[in-house]
């Protein structure tokens, strides 16, 4: 798993790529405590490169929005975490957006 960090528009942005699971998603979880720890005033995760994810990428991913609140931006979600946001019922409740113009835009 790899995460590459950059800003635009006044926003962190999270491009994550790999598989996440109990063992890798780790740094993908300190990046989203340290952004609500600062302040950010908008986190975008970039999903598109993710290949596999597991229940303990959606714990990170609820608990991050419980902090980060609407500053929380999921953005181009993988086929894989399409399906699994859809059969969790995530894909109602966590934000998500096509791209990740789109959730910087929004």
């Amino acid at each position: 798993m790899r995460i590459d960090t950059r800003q635009d528009r006044g926003a962190v942005i999270l491009s994550v790529a790999g598989p996440l699971d109990l063992d890798s998603v780790g740094p993908l979880d300190e990046a989203l405590r340290r952004a609500a720890h600062d302040g950010v005033e908008r986190v975008v995760v970039d999903l598109s490169a993710v290949t596999f994810a597991d229940s303990s990428t959606v714990n990170v991913l609820i608990q991050a929005y419980d902090a980060l609140g609407p500053a929380l931006r999921l953005a181009a979600p993988s086929t894989v975490l399409e399906r699994l946001f859809a059969l969790t019922g995530l894909d109602t409740v966590l934000p998500l957006y096509g791209a990740v113009g789109a959730a910087l835009d929004a």
